[in-house]
């Protein structure tokens, strides 16, 4: 269905009907009883802290299962807090949470796979990409070149690349 027939089809209910179907969407679908409870209550430390704590769970279970460390956790949330509309400079920091435990997590680590590396590396590109669109680049500088610096300390395979990114911030004020 497209957009247009969907608006069609919406003008042709009443009222009570249209509330019908948007309570019965609430009930069914749990990202819709998430938007609007972000809508009528954004609660955006609440849902931060949540998100920092499923985040952290994924490189530091509290129970004695073996760590995950998907990146595809962090991802979800993240792409629920821009879908939201979560104030940029909140989306930003969860980005660099992840990819900040995430090195954490390999320090203490020491027989991590490639996969992992590039896959942290995406992660920082696509971060610094969404706050260079969001003009907040600048406030997050030091945290993005801590974390280039951390790659290098670490000896991580691909930290010429994390490096690459973080030189075009030494200038940056």
């Amino acid at each position: 269905m497209s957009k247009r027939q969907l608006k069609k089809y919406l003008e042709e209910l009443d009222k009570d009907q249209l509330e019908d179907q948007i309570l019965d969407l609430y009930e069914r679908f749990k990202p819709v009883k998430i938007f609007y409870d972000f809508v009528f209550n954004p609660r955006e430390d609440e849902l931060m802290r949540k998100a920092k704590l499923k985040i952290s769970k994924e490189y530091f279970p509290e129970t004695k299962r073996r760590p995950k460390a998907r990146r595809s956790v962090a991802h979800k949330e993240i792409k629920m807090f821009q879908q939201l509309g979560v104030e940029p400079y909140l989306v930003a920091d969860l980005m660099l949470f992840n990819i900040e435990l995430s090195q954490t997590f390999a320090k203490e680590k020491n027989n991590l796979k490639d996969p992992f590396y590039k896959s942290i590396f995406r992660s920082f590109e696509e971060a610094v990409k969404f706050m260079i669109k969001e003009g907040i680049v600048s406030d997050f500088k030091p945290r993005i070149l801590n974390i280039s610096e951390e790659t290098e300390s670490q000896e991580w395979p691909n930290a010429y690349k994390f490096e690459k990114i973080g030189m075009q911030f030494q200038g940056v004020s």
